[in-house]
């Protein structure tokens, strides 16, 4: 698959390294833009509050599948339901929530875990299979929780696993699995 991060963070430039790895054409782009005509999936991975910004400066996302890997530290614009929203606002093509609610500082550590680790997403119907399958290549196990009507509850998810961080737990993968999967 053909990817374009826009965002070479920790997310952005981690999930690029993990996807490189599974064999995918990974471009990342910063905060001088670019073109991403060739990609056919883009990830945001940027400061929620500069999400338009940054989608700007780069040409060739129109009508693409997102995936939206923001949180709302730097902010929200409250015009939109969810930072994921916002994203399918300004791209136009079906949109995906992922990649918010794991720690980017332990992606080197994914492949070394007993189980796969989870990774929660909502997507829209035309970004749901791309969605899941870069899921996968980045050695988590996808767990869809429904359409992009769901993406803000990921979003205010955040403030729970950051309560049980805080609370001694620490930086961690979560998994969730039926009984006898694990």
């Amino acid at each position: 698959m053909k990817i374009a991060t826009i965002g070479r963070g920790k997310i952005g430039g981690g999930l690029a390294k993990l996807w490189r790895a599974a064999g995918h054409d990974v471009q990342e782009l910063g905060r001088d833009g670019g073109d991403a005509s060739d990609a056919e999936v883009i990830l945001v991975a940027v400061p929620s509050g500069s999400i338009a910004d940054a989608l700007g400066k780069v040409s060739g996302i129109d009508g693409k599948i997102a995936i939206d890997a923001t949180n709302a530290y730097a902010g929200r614009n409250e015009q939109f339901e969810s930072l994921a929203d916002e994203v399918k606002s300004v791209v136009g093509g079906p949109t995906a929530k992922a990649f918010n609610l794991n720690f980017a500082v332990l992606y080197d550590e994914v492949a070394k875990q007993r189980v796969r680790p989870s990774q929660f997403f909502a997507a829209d119907d035309g970004a749901r299979e791309a969605t899941e399958q870069l899921i996968r290549d980045a050695g988590f196990d996808p767990l869809y929780v429904g359409g992009l009507e769901h993406a803000r509850a990921l979003e205010d998810h955040l403030g729970l696993w950051f309560a049980a961080v805080e609370a001694g737990l620490g930086q961690s993968f979560y998994r969730y699995a039926p009984p006898g999967e694990l």
